[in-house]
Order: structure tokens, then sequence, then C-alpha cells
């Protein structure tokens, strides 16, 4: 029986290759193709597939919010999440959202394959550098409203767009950046933001 594969990517030339590798192979089939977040959870409860293939950056939101959604909406779905980002901070996220797997695009075309069989039969799946260094590295210190704050300052935001926007008051958004600082050991909020963009943990 085949392995009912959906394939989410933004990118159409490396959906296209990936597609065309994995189709390849005898017993994986794929059943589903999305090219944004938002395409991801609708395509799989049309074609109900076996493994969910996920970039973690995509317009319409990210692979990883579509792994929560599909966790919930079909948990016999496994989903595996196929990044260029080799962030330890991303690993641990998607393992918290219900990902079973992490791969980064540059591995080869087998190790996907196999990683694919691997998990419909229960099993997990890292890559193995990825998963020494999320260890090294430790946890994200950053509370989820720190997060929140910083992801907001990102794109230069003010003070009071970021309060405007998270439904806070100007001196709490104060509050949580000069934690985030302290605890990130740099100078201010962009800095903080890079950093944690960088870690994987926005």
């Amino acid at each position: 029986m085949n392995v009912r594969v959906l394939l989410a990517e933004d990118q159409a030339m490396v959906r296209g290759a990936l597609s065309a590798l994995l189709s390849m192979e005898e017993d994986i089939e794929i059943v589903a193709e999305a090219a944004r977040g938002d395409e991801v959870l609708p395509a799989a409860l049309d074609a109900f597939p076996d493994v969910a293939l996920l970039d973690i950056e995509m317009p319409g939101g990210d692979g990883l919010s579509a792994a929560v959604e599909l966790k919930e909406r079909l948990p016999a779905c496994r989903v595996i999440i196929l990044t260029t980002f080799g962030r330890a901070g991303y690993l641990k996220r998607a393992m918290e959202a219900g990902a079973v797997g992490f791969l980064l695009k540059d591995a080869p075309a087998t190790e996907l394959a196999t990683a694919i069989r691997r998990v419909v039969k229960d099993e997990r799946v890292v890559d193995p550098g990825l998963a020494a260094s999320a260890l090294s590295e430790g946890g994200n210190p950053l509370t989820e409203r720190e997060r929140d704050v910083l992801a907001a300052s990102a794109d230069g935001a003010t003070i009071g767009d970021i309060a405007d926007g998270l439904y806070l008051s100007e001196g709490t958004v104060r509050n949580y950046l000069s934690t985030a600082i302290k605890k990130l050991g740099v100078r201010n909020r962009v800095e903080a933001a890079r950093f944690a963009e960088r870690k994987g943990w926005l």
C-alpha cells in the first residue's frame, strides 16, 4: 500500500522537484500540494494524507501553525518539517507543534523517502546535527509574551504600535522588552529580535 503524502512548499520549483523525486519511489504517492500555509489544512481534509511534508516559512501562515492544525483535525497524519533553516529553536517548536520529523532541504532525496517510511511506522526522524545542536544550546529563555513583543518589534514598530497590536499598555511592552534584552544579553530590542529570530525562537 502506498504512503499518501501532502507536500507544502511555497517555491514552485522546489515543490515540483520534491514531488518528482518522491513520485519515483514505488511506495510513495503525492496526493496533495500546497503553496501557502493556509492551504495545508483544506488540502489535507480533502486528500487525507498519511504524511504531511511542511516547509516552515510560507505565505498565509507558517508550517508550524499548520502542524498544530493538522494535529487537532487529522491526528493520524504524521508531520515532517522540511526546511532550509537549521535552527535549534525551530526544532523544539516543531516537536511541540506535533511534528514527528525535522529534516533540512539539503538532505539527499533517498533520506527523505526513508524518513517518510519511518514516520508511518511511528518512529521519529530528526536531522542528527540539528538534534545535537538543540541539546547543547538548551531551551528558549523567553516567555510567550516576550516572544510576541519581540516579534512585533522586529520590523521597527514603535512601542505604541506594539502596545496597540497586542492590546497591552506601553509600560507593559517596555517591561517585556527590557526583560527579553537582559535575558539575551544584548544592547537593544532590535538586537534582541535579530538574536531570537536567528535562534528560531520567534
